[in-house]
């Protein structure tokens, strides 16, 4: 191998298009749909719409959900195999928590950037709804104790040690492992810390809905959004929002404190959904003459230990982490805020979008116009299909930036389970 092949020249990273499915929240329309299915159809969307059937348009196909069952076992693969992609293109799978949409697609970026493939699909599903259900510990410890006996004598005193209570699952719980709390309970505690005000977290929230609701009716999603199970427009979406609706609902996090302010209107809630983006060399879109809508051209992760550091001063909240990775992705990238005609930011929290906005005002990176920030809604509106999120904000953001003159820049900023989060930069040249 040449020292040239070693070092290869680095290409830009076109993103062509996306499809998605309409959000659903949980125990809605898509109850029985599983993240197989959904990522099919939001597959399936993106190949029709862009040719993608032949043998080798697509290099590759990585995507990942965060709740899986046993049988999601290889589910890029699977879907793969169950959709109107060619069966010779591999697929792989991905989870990084919330951030799993944003992290396939710079894995296939990268793929492309080093001339590794020339296109790829990226994205992630998740059913809230369609949660896997695990077998009560106790008895799963029962149950290999009996498999591994020698003898039938030794396997029925095994399995006579089972009681009632072995019948109860295991369910899955919205809680941090080393922490026993809710990512809404971390938020809350970042909340306080921030000084966070409920009328600013309920305006965040209406002005979401409000700016999805515009953008649906202007069509801007009409080629981004493939209709699945009666569902044309995501479920979520509360047209008539105001900050005097939502200041009417209950608090449901932080009620152990004073004037708890963070609601299931300021929330997003438990969603089902699959979302898709295709990416690929300029050649390969040239080629197909297919314009790109924008670029991606950086991108950071970063982490905060939200078990023992400086949480309750509100450095090291649990959502925090795009607080340290933006910051480091504009000094590589000799970019300030201001060089920005928008900015996304994955809306896990009302609450949590304005502590991250404080903080980066805290670090002089200066603050973001409103008026730039998700400007067709966001996560508090759409839902939030935890690896679906990443995926539909790139796409989002793409066409976004082809509605105004070129050049023009877009930051994203996911925040993730585990003190992570994930951030990128796409430009339209």
């Amino acid at each position: 191998m040449s020292p040239q092949q070693l070092s290869p020249s680095v290409r830009r990273v076109a993103i062509v298009g996306g499809a998605r499915i309409p959000f659903a929240r949980s125990d809605g329309p898509y109850a029985t749909a599983s993240n197989q299915q959904m990522l099919t159809a939001a597959l399936d969307g993106l190949v029709e719409r862009y040719r993608l059937q032949e043998p080798g348009a697509v290099g590759e196909f990585v995507a990942g959900a965060v709740l899986k069952h046993s049988r999601d076992f290889n589910l890029a693969r699977e879907t793969l195999l169950g959709s109107k992609l060619h069966p010779r293109t591999p697929a792989y799978d991905i989870q990084q928590a919330c951030g799993t949409g944003l992290q396939a697609v710079i894995a296939a970026a990268n793929k492309i950037a080093l001339g590794q493939t020339e296109s790829a699909v990226a994205g992630g599903a998740d059913t809230a709804s369609d949660a896997p259900l695990g077998v009560n510990d106790s008895l799963r410890r029962i149950l290999l104790e009996a498999r591994r006996a020698k003898s039938p004598g030794a396997r029925l005193k095994a399995l006579a040690r089972m009681r009632p209570g072995h019948l109860v699952p295991d369910i899955p719980r919205n809680a941090e492992p080393r922490t026993g709390l809710s990512m809404g309970e971390h938020a809350a505690v970042t909340a306080r810390a921030w000084g966070i005000p409920r009328e600013a977290q309920d305006e965040l929230a209406a002005t979401s809905h409000q700016r999805l609701a515009a953008a649906y009716e202007r069509g801007f999603f009409q080629d981004l959004v493939v209709p699945f199970r009666g569902l044309a427009r995501d479920q979520n979406l509360r047209p008539g929002s105001t900050v005097e609706k939502l200041a009417s609902l209950k608090p449901v996090f932080g009620l152990g404190h004073p004037e708890p302010t963070m609601t299931a209107g300021n929330s997003t809630p438990l969603t089902d959904g699959a979302a898709t983006v295709l990416l690929a060399s300029e050649e390969w879109a040239r080629e197909r003459d297919l314009e790109p809508l924008a670029y991606l051209t950086a991108y950071e992760t970063a982490a905060v230990d939200f078990v023992g550091g400086d949480v309750a001063g509100g450095e090291d909240g649990l959502l925090m982490a795009p607080a340290y990775a933006v910051p480091r992705m504009l000094e590589r990238a000799g970019l300030g805020l201001d060089d920005f005609d928008l900015v996304e930011i994955h809306e896990a929290f009302a609450s949590q979008v304005l502590a991250t906005l404080a903080a980066w005002e805290k670090q002089g990176l200066g603050t973001v116009d409103r008026a730039r920030l998700n400007v067709a809604g966001s996560s508090l509106a759409t839902g939030h299909p935890f690896a679906a999120t990443g995926a539909r904000i790139i796409a989002t953001l793409a066409k976004l930036l082809t509605e105004r003159d070129a050049p023009a820049r877009g930051l994203i900023s996911v925040c993730a389970a585990g003190g992570q989060g994930v951030t990128a930069v796409l430009e339209r040249a």
